[in-house]
């Protein structure tokens, strides 16, 4: 939302990472667990404005919408105009901040759409979608619903869900405009011609 201050993550692995924003850009903390303290490692965090990257649910596949279902197999024929010729690679781990912290150090785009059994997403607006839109946002990236800026979306309930779209400014605006093509308003007119 336009009055978020400032959103973060914390990302344990082999090492441990927290990753924030204050509204002016984005920038990375490692634990140094010796001394218990998180050092500077990663200052303004730029995601590249396209990447080879998807990372997408892809057992739920036939569950979503048309839109997602071509974008992904543009993806996969390296038809996309992102990445002309070049095949993206599927890089899924199931978990929001690890698929969102891979896309945005390397491009590409993170999705959780709607699918038959959640047609309105899964991730919750308020503390899943707005703080990683505002993450990726302020790294130069994108963050969408696929019909519209997921910061501009006015909450209606706290546990609000929405369908999720983050990741290289490239990548999400390819994906919406296979929204407007492909979507229900859009889907008779690409199928007349």
């Amino acid at each position: 939302r336009r009055g978020m201050v400032a959103a973060g993550y914390c990302l344990f692995s082999a090492t441990t990472v927290l990753v924030m924003t204050l509204g002016s850009g984005v920038d990375g903390f490692t634990l140094d667990p010796d001394k218990g303290v998180f050092l500077h490692t990663h200052p303004d965090i730029r995601i590249p404005s396209a990447g080879p990257i998807y990372s997408f649910n892809e057992a739920n596949f036939h569950d979503f919408e048309d839109p997602v279902q071509r974008y992904l197999n543009a993806l996969k024929e390296g038809s996309s105009s992102v990445g002309v010729g070049v095949r993206c690679n599927a890089r899924y781990i199931g978990a929001l901040v690890a698929d969102v912290h891979n896309v945005l150090i390397n491009g590409g785009i993170y999705g959780y759409p709607a699918t038959r059994k959640n047609p309105n997403g899964k991730l919750r607006l308020l503390y899943e979608g707005c703080p990683m839109a505002m993450i990726v946002e302020q790294a130069g990236g994108a963050a969408s619903t696929g019909t519209g800026r997921i910061l501009d979306v006015k909450p209606t309930e706290i546990h609000q869900r929405i369908p999720t779209f983050v990741g290289s400014i490239d990548n999400v605006f390819e994906l919406d405009q296979f929204h407007v093509y492909y979507g229900s308003d859009g889907e008779e007119d690409a199928d007349e011609e």
